[in-house]
């Protein structure tokens, strides 16, 4: 059973950036597939970004490309996702979420979640 644990997350003003981490409980290099999600108040959550277990492959939604760029540390198990140009918008609970397969983290049906880590951003 892997475990996900975000942090990184916070209040900033909009312009600025931060950098969320989710680090496993266990090697996910060579196996998982990762993504990011978010879900504000009254929304549905949002698929962000994935990435496959090499960092190889990695995509990102139309609201944050160009802004947002995700990676990953395979040797320390750490998932990041480093976050510039934010917008209020962006305000919400981010999740990380772990899967064999980027089809099903992309679908959100991933077997593996995080507990997630507030961002808030104001105007």
């Amino acid at each position: 059973q892997v475990q996900l644990v975000e942090s990184g997350g916070g209040s900033v003003q909009a312009g600025g950036s931060l950098r969320l981490s989710c680090a496993a409980s266990e090697y996910t290099g060579s196996r998982l597939c990762m993504g990011w999600f978010r879900q504000a108040p009254g929304k549905e959550r949002e698929w962000c970004s994935f990435i496959n277990s090499d960092g190889s492959l990695f995509s990102y939604a139309d609201s944050v490309k160009g802004r947002f760029t995700i990676s990953r540390d395979n040797a320390k198990n750490i998932l990041y996702l480093q976050m510039n140009s934010l917008k209020p918008e962006d305000t919400a609970m981010y999740y990380c979420a772990a899967d064999l397969f980027c089809t099903t983290v992309l679908t959100g049906q991933s077997d593996y979640w995080g507990q997630g880590t507030q961002v808030t951003v104001s105007s």
